[in-house]
């Protein structure tokens, strides 16, 4: 069995998948009305509609009744994912844990499996994460993702466990790196989407990714993760990804951003959060951080985007 905590979109999407092949999956919500509605109609009609859950798929509210030593993946984003987890430790203590959220906690500056080891420090952790959409998945549209475990042999069973044939994990210890990738390619997709909703173009997108891409490196490296893991599915394929798809949450705020107008304010945008977080800790480090910044200085309404642009292009010329 796989049990999967969030019943959201991507939560739901991992559901899919997973027991796709018949592998009991349990999924988890907090709404014991809606994991009801979604345990009898079969779908998620609230996130993905258009998705049949697979018969091996339980949906409940009691977490209490995951068998013991069971995987559970955490689908709960990151801002959330410490008061979820403490109001549930209880039920698991015992488990191996996949953070599959991406950014960074704003109050402590933390990565999710950081979080999870201030709550359960005896439990296995791991994160998954890169280039992914819910409905790619839950549609069986071919995807390959990170699991990141310091655990070497967890990590491998975690690998095997979740691997399906049109969801291709690939496994490292570098837990730092997968999970700095995942929450730093969120800010520079918000910068991404303002260069496009303000008008400037692709080759301005094309160059703000690249420097942005940097950036991610530069932080990344300075926190200790590995520079191959910045150039792997966590880093730089997710960063692809969400810089350039309208499904991305983050880019769709980025456009809203750069053109001036309301954005859904029920939506989760991890970027926001993380950009903050990340700002603090690179003032904290002495990290060097241009476009971080000016997605700080555009949510705070401090800068326009023309003046964040004139700050950007007007730095002085060095050596790529």
């Amino acid at each position: 069995m796989i049990a999967i905590m969030g019943s959201g979109a991507f939560g739901t999407a991992l559901a899919v998948a997973l027991a796709a092949d018949g592998t009991p999956v349990f999924l988890w919500g907090r709404d014991p009305e809606q994991t009801r509605d979604m345990q009898i109609r079969r779908n998620n009609a609230r996130h993905l509609p258009n998705v049949r859950l697979p018969d091996s798929v339980v949906v409940s509210s009691d977490l209490d009744t995951i068998p013991a030593k069971t995987p559970v993946l955490l689908s709960i984003p990151t801002q959330q994912l410490r008061a979820a987890i403490n109001q549930s430790k209880h039920a698991l203590h015992d488990h191996p844990l996949i953070a599959c959220c991406k950014g960074i906690e704003l109050e402590t500056g933390k990565s999710p499996t950081t979080v999870l080891a201030d709550i359960l420090p005896k439990s296995t952790r791991a994160i998954l994460t890169g280039p992914s959409f819910a409905t790619d998945i839950a549609n069986g549209l071919p995807t390959a993702l990170t699991l990141a475990c310091e655990d070497k042999d967890a990590g491998r069973a975690l690998q095997q466990a979740l691997t399906r044939p049109n969801l291709r994990i690939y496994g490292t210890r570098d837990t730092t790196g997968a999970a700095l990738g995942g929450a730093l390619k969120n800010v520079i997709a918000i910068a991404a989407g303002a260069v496009l909703g303000a008008g400037l173009g692709e080759s301005a997108r094309a160059a703000l990714m690249t420097r942005g891409y940097a950036e991610m490196k530069r932080m990344a490296i300075e926190l200790g993760a590995h520079p191959d893991t910045l150039a792997g599915l966590s880093g730089f394929g997710d960063l692809v990804l969400t810089c350039t798809s309208d499904k991305s949450r983050n880019m769709r705020f980025g456009l809203a951003l750069g053109r001036s107008e309301a954005f859904d304010q029920k939506a989760t945008v991890e970027g926001i959060a993380t950009a903050r977080a990340v700002h603090s800790r690179a003032g904290q480090l002495g990290i060097e951080m241009p476009i971080t910044a000016a997605v700080v200085a555009m949510l705070d309404g401090a800068l326009k985007l023309p003046e964040v642009m004139e700050m950007l292009l007007s730095r002085p010329l060095k050596e790529e």
